[in-house]
C-alpha cells in the first residue's frame, strides 16, 4: 500500500506536466498564427509598381464615380435638365409657340419655364402656388402662354383652376416702372369628377368646322367619365362616358374635332365635338370604335393632321389607324400598319409602352416604359435610339414642343420628359435613317 501512493502521485505529477507543456505549445502556436494574420509578411515584387497613397486612391475612385455619373446623365440626345422641383413632377405641357413649358409638381407649385434657348445653363420661370391642400396632377395651357389650367386633387375630389395674368395698371408717375403682371385665378371648379382623380388633362385649339379657335380642355378621370371645358371661361361643354370600367387616358385631336380614350378594354372609343355656328359646342356623340387589339390599350395619340390615331397595347403591338372615314355611312376606321413593340425583358417577354408622344412632323414616335425612353420611326416601326435610364425613376409624362426651339446657333425639335426623380429633361430629336 505504501508503494502504491508514491507511484500514483508521480503519475499525477507527470500527467500534469505533460498537460501544461501541451497547452503552452498550443497557445504559443495560436499567438503566432494571430500575429501572422494581423501583420502579414510582405515580399516586395521588383516588377510590380508600389501602391499609390491612400488619399490618391480615394481621389481616383471619386473621379471614376464622377465619370460614371457623367456617362449616365449625358445621353447623346440629352440636351438639358430643368431642376428646382421639390417633389415628383406629375405633368408638363408646352405652350402653342413652344417657348414656354409648364410643369405640375407634387410640391404644390406650377412652374412656367421660358425656353428662349434649350441649351441654356439656367431658365427663368414663373412660380404659381396651388391652393393649400391640393396636389397638382396635370397641367395644360389655355389660349396663350400666360393662361394655365391645372388639375389638383384633394381628399374631397379633383379641382380645376385657370390662372391668368392681371392687366398692368398704368401709373401717373412716369418714373415709376409698371408692376409685372402676376397670375391670378380666373375660374375654378371643384369635385369635377366627384372624388375621383384626374388622370390626364389635355388642351387644343378648336379650329375644325365652326370652332372659333379658342382652347378646349378635356379632363379624364380614373372612373369612366371625360369632361370637356372651355379654356378661357371654364364652362363645361360636355361629358362622355367610356363605360369601360376604368379609364387609362384621353386625348383630343390637334384640330379639336375628336376625343379618343384608352380604357380597360382592347377597344378605343372616339367621339366627335360638334360645333354650332357661333363656335359653341353643340354635342359630343360617339362616332367610331377602333377594334383590333387583343388586350388593353395603354396609350394613344393623334397624328398632326388629326386623321390618324396611333395606339399601343398590352398585346405587344402598335397600330396606326385611319379615322378619316365616312363614319356617318357606317364606314369603319381602318388599320394602316401594325408593328411589334421592340421592347423585351430579361426572359425575352415583350413589354408594353406606358406613354406615347408624336413629333410635330408626324415622323418620330417617342415611347416610354418605366424610366426607359425610346424613339421609333413611324414609317417603319424601327427603333431610332434608346435611353435605357432616361431618368432616375419612372417617367410620368412626355410631350414634344409644337415648334422647333432655339439651341445655341440653330433650332431643334425638342421632347420633354417629366419624372418622379424631381426633374424635367429636354431631348433632341434623333436623326431619321433608312432602316
Amino acid at each position: 500500500m505504501d508503494q502504491v501512493l508514491p507511484i500514483a502521485l508521480i503519475s499525477v505529477l507527470l500527467g500534469t506536466a505533460i498537460t501544461l507543456i501541451f497547452f503552452k505549445n498550443y497557445f504559443l502556436k495560436r499567438k503566432s498564427e494571430i500575429g501572422s494574420f494581423a501583420k502579414p509578411e510582405i515580399h516586395p515584387d521588383p516588377l510590380r509598381k508600389p501602391p499609390k497613397p491612400t488619399h490618391q486612391s480615394k481621389k481616383s475612385h471619386s473621379h471614376a464615380s464622377s465619370d460614371k455619373d457623367h456617362n449616365k446623365k449625358h445621353h447623346p440626345l440629352d440636351l438639358n435638365t430643368l431642376k428646382g422641383h421639390g417633389d415628383s413632377v406629375t405633368g408638363l405641357c408646352f405652350s402653342y409657340d413652344g417657348r414656354s413649358l409648364a410643369t405640375a409638381c407634387a410640391d404644390g407649385v406650377v412652374r412656367v419655364f421660358k425656353l428662349d434657348d434649350a441649351s441654356s445653363k439656367s431658365f427663368k420661370f414663373l412660380r404659381i402656388n396651388v391652393p393649400a391642400g391640393g396636389h397638382p396632377v396635370a397641367v395644360a395651357f389655355s389660349d396663350d402662354a400666360s393662361s394655365v389650367v391645372l388639375a389638383s386633387h384633394t381628399l374631397s375630389g379633383s379641382s380645376l383652376y385657370m390662372w391668368g395674368e392681371e392687366k398692368v395698371k398704368d401709373s401717373n408717375d412716369s418714373k415709376q416702372q409698371p408692376k409685372l403682371p402676376l397670375p391670378e385665378i380666373k375660374w375654378e371648379h371643384h369635385k369635377i369628377h366627384e372624388q375621383k382623380v384626374v388622370l390626364t388633362l389635355v388642351g387644343t385649339a378648336s379650329t375644325y368646322g365652326n370652332g372659333d379657335g379658342s382652347t378646349i380642355v378635356a379632363s379624364c378621370s380614373e372612373g369612366t367619365d371625360i369632361k370637356i371645358w372651355h379654356g378661357k371661361t371654364g364652362k363645361n361643354l360636355g361629358t362622355v362616358d367610356t363605360n369601360q370600367l376604368k379609364n387609362t387616358m384621353a386625348a383630343i385631336s390637334p384640330n379639336g374635332r375628336f376625343i379618343a380614350a384608352a380604357a380597360f378594354t382592347a377597344d378605343v372609343k372616339v367621339w366627335e365635338i360638334v360645333y354650332s355656328k357661333d363656335g359653341s359646342v353643340k354635342e359630343v356623340p360617339k362616332v367610331m370604335q377602333l377594334k383590333g387589339h387583343r388586350s388593353a390599350v395603354t396609350w394613344l395619340c393623334f397624328t398632326p393632321d388629326s386623321e390618324q390615331i396611333i395606339t399601343a397595347s398590352k398585346d405587344s403591338s402598335i397600330r396606326i389607324w385611319n379615322i378619316n372615314v365616312r363614319y356617318h355611312l357606317d364606314e369603319d376606321p381602318k388599320t394602316l400598319k401594325v408593328f411589334p413593340i421592340p421592347l423585351h425583358d430579361s426572359n425575352g417577354g415583350t413589354l408594353h409602352y406606358d406613354r406615347l408622344s408624336l413629333s410635330p412632323d408626324g415622323r418620330i414616335l417617342a415611347a416610354t416604359h418605366g424610366s426607359m425612353l425610346q424613339w421609333l420611326c413611324v414609317e417603319t416601326g424601327k427603333v431610332l435610339d434608346t435611353a435605357d435610364r432616361a431618368h432616375d425613376g419612372e417617367i410620368t409624362w412626355i410631350a414634344w414642343a409644337p415648334k422647333p426651339i432655339p439651341t445655341g446657333d440653330g433650332q431643334t425639335s425638342i421632347l420633354a420628359t417629366a419624372s418622379v426623380d424631381k426633374k424635367v429633361k429636354l431631348w433632341a430629336a434623333p436623326p431619321l435613317r433608312s432602316a
